[in-house]
């Protein structure tokens, strides 16, 4: 029974716009407190709405996620797993700088990766952490098991949001999976698709910005895709020379 009301409730999410914070981690379950040190939980503020969306730290003061998570303001949350209490392990950091890719194509979700530069560095410990990056032009492959964590609905109309950070394991998929009929778009260069057709298992809209990881690297960044897997995950690895170019040309705390 559960399963068809999921099944025709997964419909719904294709109507919310790209960035609604209306996101979920479907067919998942509640992550281990404090087990994903680099997540980070993104407050956006576009006009007088608020949005949500996922990251995660790569640097002491930088934080990686997608492109259309851009705002006119970013607050970023480190080191939560109940974003709804106020946890010790907890600290809210303002965006100075939001550095988008010059390439990034709203439209078609091309290069949807961006850098937010934090107001001040962080002190890691055991609750706020970086996340590895792959080499460049890194590839996994067609089958790996890999896993996606983000805060939102467990699935699309659920209501309220849940509190703690929610994860689930996917598949890797080859990329004819994401056959160019239903995804105009797919890039196999810069995208990555992830996910198996037959299994209520994927990440969703509101995990935007979110990490899939692969053998402890972030190798993916949840971009877009259809209401049920597979879904599009900007490919990380063929972004490392732009990610380290510009953290290492970036003055601190600049501003926008």
């Amino acid at each position: 029974m559960l399963r068809m009301l999921i099944l025709i409730l997964l419909p719904v999410a294709c109507l919310l716009p790209p960035g609604t914070g209306a996101g979920e981690i479907i067919g998942g379950h509640e992550a281990k407190p404090h087990s994903r040190p680099y997540m980070a939980y993104l407050e956006i503020k576009r006009g007088h709405a608020i949005h949500i969306c996922g990251g995660f730290l790569v640097s002491k003061n930088f934080v990686l996620t997608a492109a259309h998570c851009n705002g006119d303001s970013i607050t970023v949350l480190l080191g939560a797993h109940n974003i709804n209490k106020g946890e010790q392990s907890q600290e809210r950091i303002h965006v100075s700088r939001h550095i988008l890719h010059d390439q990034y194509k709203k439209e078609t979700k091309k290069n949807d990766i961006m850098l937010l530069q934090l107001e001040k560095s962080v002190k890691l410990n055991s609750f706020v952490g970086t996340l590895t990056l792959p080499y460049a032009n890194d590839r996994v492959k067609p089958g790996t098991m890999c896993s996606v964590a983000g805060w939102g609905k467990l699935y699309p109309n659920a209501s309220p949001f849940p509190d703690t950070l929610q994860e689930v394991d996917v598949k890797v998929m080859p990329d004819d999976a994401c056959p160019k009929q239903v995804y105009r778009h797919y890039n196999a260069s810069t995208m990555m698709c992830v996910g198996e057709p037959e299994y209520l298992k994927d990440s969703a809209k509101g995990d935007s910005g979110a990490p899939l990881v692969c053998g402890g690297k972030a190798h993916g960044i949840v971009s877009w895709g259809p209401p049920k897997p597979p879904g599009v995950y900007t490919k990380v690895s063929a972004f490392i020379p732009w990610i380290k170019a510009t953290m290492k040309n970036l003055p601190p705390g600049a501003r926008l």
